[in-house]
């Protein structure tokens, strides 16, 4: 017989459920000794608590039946007083175990989110370009989000709500038996067993629509920060209304979706409640029968009224926590997911830092393509020497861009290779190599945090001097200088308080403060006017002296004193030379200057 859909569905939840809690259990029995012990202490205190519960009632009924007269065996030979007094101090070492255990645990928990949260961290800066130009940033924050908060929630309720259910339960079933007779014990387990099986299979349709509520609220999340982070461009084009239409519509759907859950949560809370009562009412008519028959006590009535009581209000509980378990787990699956994603560039085995010489860079037969169906670099070749300045001009589209990503290993060549000093970047650590190169890229992105900090950004533990030389040879510093509050002025959300030239000065900066043997200008001028331009061109000359310097340039006028320049055409070269030779020659990049020349004088 072939699998329906929704039941192979249920199939791979229910793996993906149990591989998730796979993940998550090294995070309870840690490698650290002093963890272990708060593991089992909490767990030792967990099982004092249940025992004590358990027992609890069995003072209750020896209480009744001492005051009621009715036969009843006082435990441990006590009054009716004692025996109440002895309830009360069982409720109170219940509750105080139950404290206990909390305080145990707290730290095991709290360190494995910290751990788990560091480890997802981590990996999502170690993910390449590829997957981040791919993913929204704020659907990411929520799946990170949740996923932490949902292992929170299973550290939590699987360890003290599921397992200790099951032992007071076994516990409650035993003395039952004991006390009464097979018939109670059955209508008992004939409860529970309906009512988890009613709870599971109406959660299992709730979290499907919960699914659809997650995805739409990632949706509206996503447009929300996608907006505001967009705000200018909003007010540029009068596009508030049309902005709050679109995540208006997107918060329908996550309505549409929450009133469905709401629905599905009164249904169920509404069956649990029939179950519940149905089996509450059955227990308590054959007490009562019992009772009228000299079978039992008053105290057997009110014990067995107690256990169902006691049983009731875990019961409850475990339908919401069986629906959190299982949304906690479609959110940590989703977080896990993204833990499973490879590395697209990882280091080799093994792999020895980058060491530095000269500065040399060599592009062999260097092949390229983001998509299989469209190669952008088609083996290309090129030099630069220590110390050299090289510029790589081209339209848009022709690959000069690309170039400099594969230079730092954003991603890693198709065909051919690219070396440094004669070593292949695929062979050294990524941190030797992007600590070699310094990157001014077109449109310099900040921290919302102060100028200072910004610029200390480019080395850590930077001084405060050191923060400022770096700002005097990106010619910044006279500036800050006279800003009120100096070097502590916050740029505000991606910088903007700082003006396009202000903040390309500050990535120089930045990019000089790590003081590399290498520089690559990524179009570092092309967002600017032409005085800011020639501003920031000192300050380029400057920054470039000692130094091998690769420049993606837009502006040619940017690049003409460059030691040699590259024309890219459709991911091939196409010529090179000085600026003067190129000229000369009357080729593309005389073509491209000419254009260039006549855009600036319109």
């Amino acid at each position: 017989m072939t699998a329906t859909p929704d039941a192979t569905t249920a199939a791979e939840d229910r793996r993906a459920g149990l591989k998730v809690i796979r993940d998550v259990a090294p995070y309870l029995w840690p490698e650290e000794t002093h963890i272990r012990v708060r593991v089992v202490l909490a767990l030792s205190a967990l099982i004092c608590t249940k025992l004590i519960a358990v027992v609890t009632p069995l003072f209750y009924k020896s209480a009744v039946d001492a005051l009621a007269k009715d036969g009843g065996v006082p435990i441990l030979a006590l009054g009716a007083v004692g025996l109440t007094v002895a309830y009360g101090m069982s409720r109170l070492m219940q509750v105080g175990f139950e404290q206990l255990r909390d305080l145990l645990f707290a730290r095991v928990s709290q360190q494995a989110l910290r751990r788990l949260a560091l480890r997802t961290f981590r990996h999502i800066h170690a993910l390449s370009l590829r997957f981040h130009i791919t993913r929204k940033t704020g659907a990411l924050s929520r799946v990170m989000d949740r996923g932490v908060k949902g292992v929170a929630f299973l550290l939590r309720f699987m360890l003290f709500s599921i397992g200790p259910l099951v032992l007071e339960l076994v516990l409650i079933c035993a003395i039952v038996v004991g006390v009464f007779d097979w018939r109670f014990l059955v209508v008992l387990v004939a409860t529970f067993a309906i009512y988890c099986a009613f709870t599971f299979a109406v959660t299992e349709w709730r979290v499907k629509i919960r699914k659809v509520m997650n995805d739409q609220d990632n949706e509206a999340s996503q447009r929300a920060i996608d907006s505001l982070l967009n705000f200018e461009t909003v007010k540029y084009f009068g596009a508030e209304k049309r902005e709050a239409l679109r995540y208006d519509q997107a918060m329908a759907g996550y309505e549409e979706a929450a009133v469905k859950t709401a629905y599905s949560l009164s249904a169920i809370n509404a069956g649990q409640a029939v179950i519940i009562n149905v089996g509450l009412v059955s227990v308590m008519v054959m007490a009562a029968q019992g009772v009228e028959a000299g079978l039992f006590t008053v105290g057997d009535f009110v014990m067995v009224n107690a256990y169902m009581m006691q049983v009731i209000a875990p019961l409850n509980f475990l339908g919401f926590v069986y629906r959190e378990i299982r949304q906690a787990l479609v959110d940590m699956g989703q977080m896990f997911d993204l833990l499973d994603q490879p590395s697209e560039i990882t280091d080799k085995p093994g792999a020895p830092p980058l060491r530095v010489d000269t500065g040399r860079i060599d592009l062999d037969a260097v092949r390229f393509s983001y998509e299989p169906e469209r190669e952008i670099l088609k083996g290309v070749s090129f030099t630069v020497e220590g110390g050299q300045t090289v510029a790589i001009v081209g339209a848009t589209g022709s690959g000069k861009s690309t170039v400099g990503r594969l230079l730092f290993r954003f991603y890693d060549v198709t065909g051919g290779a690219v070396r440094i000093d004669g070593q292949d970047i695929r062979d050294v650590t990524q941190d030797s190599l992007h600590a070699a190169i310094g990157v001014v890229p077109q449109d310099t992105v900040l921290f919302n945090d102060t100028i200072r900090h910004n610029i200390a950004y480019g080395r850590e533990a930077a001084t405060q001097a050191d923060v400022e030389d770096a700002a005097r040879a990106a010619q910044i510093h006279s500036f800050i200088e006279s800003l009120p509050q100096g070097y502590d002025t916050l740029v505000g959300e991606r910088g903007l308080k700082l003006s396009g030239g202000e903040k390309q000065r500050v990535g120089i900066a930045r990019a000089l403060l790590k003081n590399p043997p290498i520089l690559l200008l990524d179009e570092a001028t092309s967002a600017l006017d032409t005085d800011t331009e020639q501003e920031i061109k000192g300050a380029l000359r400057r920054a470039g002296e000692g130094r091998t310097v690769l420049t993606i340039a837009h502006r040619l006028s940017t690049i003409a004193e460059a030691d040699r320049i590259i024309v890219l055409e459709d991911g091939q070269i196409v010529e090179q030379g000085s600026h003067a030779e190129l000229l000369k020659s009357r080729g593309r990049y005389a073509q491209l200057w000419d254009r260039q020349l006549a855009e600036d004088a319109a």
